[in-house]
């Protein structure tokens, strides 16, 4: 069962560049707030570093007592006029 009490989701955009750790935090504050996190990924390697932030961002919230639900997906972008493929990672509280 989800946490109901959302007021919002906020997008994460994630590069390959990107590091695990500074996603982490983004995300640990944005369920704190009460939110939503869409984590969005082009590309195998910025899918790990979303998966491995996800991971961290669990560990972060499990000391606070919260435990995180992760509900994965695809979308579609446009990018430089070609359609691409993003694996999108909802993550919220889950009570």
């Amino acid at each position: 069962m989800s946490n109901t009490s959302c007021k919002g989701t906020e997008l994460l955009r994630v590069s390959s560049n990107t590091s695990p750790n500074s996603l982490a935090g983004a995300i640990s504050h944005i369920i704190r707030n009460g939110n939503r996190a869409d984590v969005a990924a082009i590309g195998a390697s910025s899918v790990n570093q979303a998966v491995k932030a996800i991971a961290i961002a669990n560990g972060y919230l499990t000391v606070n007592g919260i435990k995180l639900m992760c509900v994965p997906s695809f979308g579609r972008v446009e990018v430089d006029g070609l359609e691409k493929t993003t694996m999108n990672f909802l993550v919220e509280s889950w009570e």
